[in-house]
This record gives C-alpha cells, sequence and structure tokens, in this order.
C-alpha cells in the first residue's frame, strides 16, 4: 500500500466585473485584434473594490468543499499560492481558514507567482504523505489588477483575478500509476531571471506595492523550454507519456505559450483545455480555474490522467501529474 494525496473536490470564484478588450483599447493604445492575436485573450475579470484575494479564496474554498462533500471543520491544513496576499502578514491563509470558521490545523502562503498552485498542490501532498495532516484546502488566489501599471499597454492587457481551490485527502492506494491521486510533482527556480518578470516594489525595497514589469519576448523564450523541461521528467518518473495522457491542463499565460508547449511535447490539441480567453492570466489562479472549468463541463472525469505545468517570475516552474 501506498498513501496518496486525492483530489476529493474543485471548486473557484471569479470577481463579477468583466473586462474586454474593447474597454481596455479605449484606455490604451491597442486593439482588440493585437490582444487576440498575441495572447489570445478576450476578457479577464477584475476585482471590485474593497473584494480581497482572501474574499476570492474564500468563496473557491467554499465551492470546493461543497463540490467534496466535505465540511470546514474536517480540513488541517490550508495552503494558499498567491503573490497578491491582503497583507505583508498574517498569511492570507489564515484569513480564510477565519472565515471558514476553522480554529484548528495549519494554514500558509506560498509564493511562487504563477507556478504557486503546483508549488503548494506539491507542498499539501508532502504534508498529507507524511501523516501529519489528513484533509488539505490547497488553494491560488490573485487579485493581479492591484500591482498592474493600466498605462503599460504591454502588461495590462494580459491579467486578471480569480481564485480557485482543491480539496485534498490522504488515501491508500496500490503505488501504481493507476491509483488515484498526485503521482508526481517536479519543481524548479532559478532566481537568475529576476528581471524578465517582477514587481517593482516591496516592503524591503520600495516600501510599497510597486507594479509588474515584464520583458515578454525573454519569458516566452524561456517558458516553452522550462515547461517541456519538468513534464519529460513527470513522464520518465511515472511511465507515462502523451499518448497516455487524457488531459493537459496548463497555467492560462497565453495561448501561443500553450499551443508550443503542447506541440512540443506531441499533446493532441484536443487534450488541452484553454480557458486563457475568458480569464486571462490568473497567476496562481489559473491552473485551479481551468480545471473547475473542465470537471464542472464534464470534459475531466474520474480516472483520467491529468498533466498539470506553469512558470512564474523568479523564474519558478513545475509540473503535477494527478489521476482524477
Amino acid at each position: 500500500m501506498k498513501r496518496r494525496a486525492v483530489i476529493r473536490g474543485i471548486g473557484s470564484y471569479l470577481p463579477s466585473r468583466i473586462v474586454t478588450n474593447a474597454e481596455l483599447a479605449a484606455r490604451v493604445e491597442t486593439t482588440d485584434e493585437w490582444i487576440m492575436q498575441r495572447t489570445g485573450i478576450a476578457q479577464r475579470h477584475v476585482a471590485a473594490e474593497g473584494e480581497t484575494t482572501s474574499m476570492l479564496a474564500t468563496r473557491a474554498a467554499e465551492a470546493a468543499l461543497a463540490h467534496a462533500g466535505i465540511d470546514a471543520s474536517e480540513i488541517d491544513l490550508i495552503v494558499l499560492a498567491t503573490a497578491t496576499p491582503d497583507y505583508t502578514f498574517p498569511a492570507t491563509a489564515t484569513q480564510v481558514q477565519n472565515n471558514l470558521g476553522i480554529t484548528h490545523g495549519v494554514a500558509f502562503d506560498i509564493a511562487a507567482v504563477c507556478s504557486g498552485f503546483v508549488f503548494a498542490l506539491s507542498t499539501a501532498e508532502k504534508f498529507l504523505l507524511s501523516g501529519s495532516h489528513k484533509r488539505a484546502l490547497v488553494i491560488g488566489a490573485e487579485t493581479f489588477s492591484r500591482i498592474l501599471d493600466w498605462n503599460d499597454r504591454t502588461t495590462c492587457v494580459l491579467f486578471g483575478d480569480g481564485a480557485g481551490a482543491v480539496v485534498l485527502e490522504a488515501q491508500d492506494g496500490k503505488g501504481t500509476v493507476a491509483d488515484r491521486g498526485v503521482l508526481s510533482t517536479h519543481l524548479r527556480s532559478d532566481g537568475r531571471h529576476r528581471a524578465k518578470l517582477f514587481v517593482d516594489g516591496g516592503p524591503s525595497t520600495t516600501g510599497t506595492a510597486g507594479h509588474l514589469r515584464m520583458e515578454g519576448r525573454e519569458v516566452f523564450k524561456h517558458a516553452v523550454g522550462m515547461i517541456t523541461d519538468v513534464i519529460t521528467d513527470a513522464f520518465a518518473a511515472t511511465g507515462v507519456d502523451a499518448d497516455t495522457l487524457d488531459w493537459f491542463v496548463p497555467h492560462q499565460a497565453n495561448r501561443r505559450i500553450i499551443t508550443a508547449s503542447a506541440d512540443k511535447l506531441n499533446i493532441a490539441p484536443e487534450k488541452v483545455v484553454i480557458t486563457v480567453s475568458e480569464h486571462g492570466n490568473t497567476s496562481a489562479a489559473s491552473i485551479p480555474l481551468a480545471l473547475d472549468v473542465a470537471v464542472k463541463d464534464g470534459r475531466i472525469k474520474p480516472g483520467h490522467l491529468v498533466m498539470l505545468e506553469a512558470l512564474g517570475g523568479g523564474f519558478t516552474w513545475g509540473s503535477a501529474l494527478v489521476r482524477w
């Protein structure tokens, strides 16, 4: 027997306000055609004034708990991935914990930007496999609209706000790739690439929140190679290949990156879940948001083999192979 971290439920939340490409074109020098051609994004959701990351995360967590049929009191671990926390401290995860009425266990944040959900999933899995905890909420939540320079047409068109969550539970498996749950995770970081994608502020530097800055061509150039690297590692570790996969759920950053990565890995286009058109890049929230769409519309079914991957500022990048 081998302990596995199994996904019991999933949920998401998107702010009600939708910002279309046409609205952005009225504010900065861009067009719907330019944005769609280069990114595949048609719209993004933006949090209302006073609507915080913890609020979005709580709504997603509640939806995941309902989908799993689990009460919040049964959760003893919350790992929340975000680059846009409510406060410098305490951790946004503790605010979610409080909102859910949980007064036991542990809650903490992970900062790995767009790779955050994969990093959080891997971290929670280790806690569950150790036997120290039984059920976890793994959340990716962002309010990136708060750190965008809305006069920078190269970045303000890319990002949106949202949250997604899964309920993870320790269960016994047989130790084969037929088991349900997280089968492998592979994580990487390389701080030499900071200047390519970062926020130009922080408590220890400027004392301000700062704005997102990105060298788009450099990010694209590195993304495909780094993404395929950790997926190839997952294939080697598990004996799975592109033909064996049922679904590929990548970080929703840019349609061209997604397509190029799938092509390089020989993953058939019909296996790729793409939601970037409706959500934009929601950083740590993008994978669970895309997962929730594909689960709720019936594409991802119990027993399906799903590959997750992401790359974020730092750089950080990682993959997770999951049997649904």
